[in-house]
């Protein structure tokens, strides 16, 4: 009998592992062929990043940042080309240099409101928003930071 419940907890051990949730899952179509997330990133320390893209008539190409713990985020928009009235512009590199700086130094320092200062001269839709909802790549690389956030699930 205990060797049929140690076999059995194993048995539920591997399988929750092989359905862990990875940053590679997260890269994904959230709109049907024309929008989506890809080049999760964890930054360390419990913060994450990804691309969102869109693809329709126009193309965007935004940023966001979490701090899974809190739920915080930061999101940008660092290129557009045909999306309204707005003039296209493309400001990546110089987006993701201000990023990088800033993961580069002490995390204390790094905080969203001081990285979207540095970022509101050069992105558009520079926002610090908090999310109730755990997103994908918290889920991947930190989901013992979800606390009371609703648990992020791949739709599928």
């Amino acid at each position: 009998m205990r060797n049929l419940a140690i076999i059995s907890t194993v048995a539920m051990l591997i399988a929750g592992q092989a359905s862990a949730l990875t940053l590679a899952d997260c890269t994904r179509t959230t709109h049907i062929s024309h929008g989506g997330q890809a080049d999760h990133v964890d930054l360390g320390e419990g913060r994450v990043m990804w691309r969102d893209w869109w693809s329709q008539e126009g193309t965007a190409t935004a940023f966001v940042l979490a701090e899974c713990a809190t739920g915080q985020t930061l999101s940008l928009l660092a290129a557009e080309e045909n999306m309204g009235r707005r003039n296209a512009f493309d400001r990546t590199d110089d987006a993701l240099a201000v990023l990088e700086r800033h993961q580069s130094g002490a995390r204390v320092f790094a905080t969203f409101e001081r990285i979207a200062a540095d970022l509101n001269n050069i992105a558009r839709d520079v926002e610090i928003a908090t999310l109730a909802t755990e997103n994908c790549a918290c889920g991947a690389a930190y989901p013992e930071l979800r606390g009371e956030k609703t648990e992020f699930m791949l739709a599928g």
